[in-house]
């Protein structure tokens, strides 16, 4: 079984677009719980655009009696607000994630030659507090190495390229597949585990959940946007089904 963490920070957008509390995020965690959902998973950025930081502790607090079934997962950049808000929350698993100046969503993972002192040490600290520590990179064998020097626990694969090869079809395809299979392999042989997210969605999820080693799946704006028209908790458990979680 792979678990599926439900991305709620489009709630917040929709929430954030009108002001005010509606929609409310902690319901939206609280039908995607109630529909079988293993995971939820926020981005608190620093612009606030979508999940924000009271978002978080209130998050926090609805899951804690729910801590030996659901994961809460914090993803973002190792700035100092995030790194003492994880310290105070201490989820089960926080995702280092690197930011661009003024990206509209994550759109790579961190690069091999990134400095590894700075990171070693958050990482040793979130260990230190019980947090599992995923970092966000591409699907390529030097981040892969550098995570594990870090002293990471899992890596979480950049799909976005997988997703567009998945649209293309045929041999482009094939070659993802292929990287994306080899990048596991990579993992798996460092001791790392092994999730993925961005762009994953109903129809090229199953593709890609043929390779090996995944352990968890991330997924926000495509769960979302089927919520739309399907009912969140429906949207979910549709998600459950391809994970096989139900």
């Amino acid at each position: 079984m792979v678990r599926l963490s439900v991305n709620v920070n489009k709630v917040a957008t929709l929430r954030n677009s009108r002001g005010g509390m509606v929609p409310s995020v902690v319901e939206a965690v609280r039908v995607c719980v109630e529909a079988g959902a293993p995971g939820i998973t926020v981005h608190p950025r620093t612009d606030e655009r979508h999940i924000r930081p009271g978002d978080v502790y209130d998050i926090a607090a609805e899951l804690e009696p729910l801590r030996d079934r659901v994961e809460y997962n914090i993803e973002g950049d190792p700035r100092p607000d995030l790194v003492e808000m994880v310290d105070k929350v201490r989820p089960d698993q926080c995702t280092l994630v690197p930011v661009r100046p003024g990206e509209l969503t994550s759109e790579a993972g961190w690069p091999a030659d990134t400095p590894k002192a700075a990171l070693a040490e958050i990482i040793a600290r979130f260990h230190e507090r019980g947090v599992r520590v995923s970092v966000f990179v591409d699907p390529e064998p030097g981040p892969i190495d550098w995570a594990a020097e870090l002293g990471a626990d899992r890596i979480e694969l950049y799909t976005e390229p997988y997703a567009r090869a998945f649209e293309r079809g045929g041999d482009t395809l094939n070659v993802s597949l292929e990287r994306y299979r080899a990048a596991a392999e990579r993992a798996a042989s460092n001791q790392l585990g092994v999730n993925a997210g961005h762009d994953l969605d109903v129809a090229n999820l199953p593709t890609f959940l043929t390779l090996p080693h995944i352990d968890e799946v991330s997924i926000g704006h495509a769960l979302m946007a089927r919520a739309l028209f399907a009912g969140l908790g429906p949207a979910v458990e549709e998600y459950l089904q391809i994970t096989g979680s139900r």
